[in-house]
């Protein structure tokens, strides 16, 4: 059985006095692709900001790698291992593609360096022809890719993807997901938030749906696909 790499065990989660989530628990393997699907306003990204950090849970215990990390800053969390790339992308409109790849490039926790500038730009072609360009020149998809390509190059144990497809035109969205396709085949813990419930139901070994902060179905596609009430209470599909 594969160690995991991201814990959530009963975590509660508050914007001030406003309760997001309500015990939310969560196990991300080593190399695993999970999703986390959910009407709008479950708690899906507030569950990714509590991974990293940038919101600080009441109530239970987040892990990464077997390491309490309930008090631990956002950039000690990335240096950990954990890569996000959150929804409206944040890129640096006024740094060119490369500066905006080379700011994060690092090598792993480990000391692996296998996503380096070229093999991005390998997978990103698009940014290889616009690599002169200044962040705020890109298309919408464009700057999601440099969001993607960023996260890489700090070679992360897990990638956290918070709507990466949302808005783009769909030829786009298709190369995005196939770009994920690529790096769960590489071996890397994903973990994703998307509405494209077919896409992920193809991609991903196990889903979770989240229903005003906790977990309402954990299980692996066939499951879901076996689950059709589920899917359409929760889902609208």
């Amino acid at each position: 059985m594969k160690p995991d790499v991201i814990v959530l065990d009963d975590v509660h989660t508050f914007y001030g006095a406003s309760h997001i989530l309500h015990g939310m628990n969560l196990r991300l393997p080593e190399g695993a692709c999970m999703s986390l699907m959910g009407r709008n306003g479950m708690g899906k990204t507030t569950t990714l900001k509590t991974i990293m950090g940038l919101v600080a849970p009441k109530q239970g215990s987040v892990s990464i790698k077997g390491r309490a990390a309930g008090g631990m800053a956002p950039n000690a969390i990335a240096q950990a291992g954990i890569a996000y790339v959150p929804e409206g992308r944040e890129i640096f409109p006024n740094l060119s593609v490369r500066e905006n790849l080379l700011i994060a490039a690092r090598p792993g926790p480990d000391g692996r360096n296998d996503w380096t500038l070229d093999r991005v730009l390998t997978l990103f072609p698009r940014l290889a022809e616009r690599l002169n360009h200044w962040g705020n020149h890109l298309s919408g998809g464009e700057q999601q890719m440099l969001t993607i390509g960023r996260a890489l190059m700090t070679n992360p144990d897990a990638l956290l993807l918070d709507e990466v497809t949302e808005g783009l035109a769909p030829l786009i969205r298709d190369e995005i997901w196939s770009v994920i396709e690529v790096i769960k085949g590489e071996g890397m813990a994903t973990l994703i938030v998307d509405k494209n419930v077919a896409k992920l139901m193809a991609l991903a070994d196990r889903h979770l749906i989240v229903v005003k902060g906790e977990v309402v179905f954990s299980g692996d596609s066939a499951e879901l696909a076996a689950a059709p009430d589920m899917l359409h209470q929760h889902l609208g599909v």
